[in-house]
């Protein structure tokens, strides 16, 4: 499943938080990359078809507040999703790494 897309991965690590509806995943990855990613709803909701069907993420059966409007669908990153994110992850340090070896990256403070 390696590399994944960039909008995958970013839908990965805002359900890692915790389960999200649509319109908090988009506000999450545009807070989390400081408005240099931001996901359109047509992006969001064919990734997330896309993840559901390779089941890296479900549909939450459970609310996260009853207040909540009822139309929304919550999302959850399911174990197999958690695991594809972390391989993601180890994947993008180890290429980093190599272009820190090769000097094309600043050494961590």
């Amino acid at each position: 499943m390696l590399p994944l897309p960039l909008a995958t991965f970013h839908i990965l690590m805002a359900l890692a938080e915790g389960d999200r509806h649509g319109y908090a995943i988009i506000q999450g990855v545009a807070e989390r990359t400081g408005g240099e990613l931001v996901l359109s709803a047509g992006t969001l909701y064919r990734s997330i078809h896309r993840m559901i069907g390779q089941r890296l993420i479900v549909e939450a059966r459970k609310r996260v507040s009853v207040q909540d409007d009822p139309r929304r669908r919550y999302y959850k990153l399911t174990p197999f999703g958690r695991d594809v994110a972390r391989a993601e992850s180890d994947r993008l340090e180890k290429l980093v790494d190599l272009a820190r070896m090769s000097g094309l990256a600043r050494e961590r403070a």
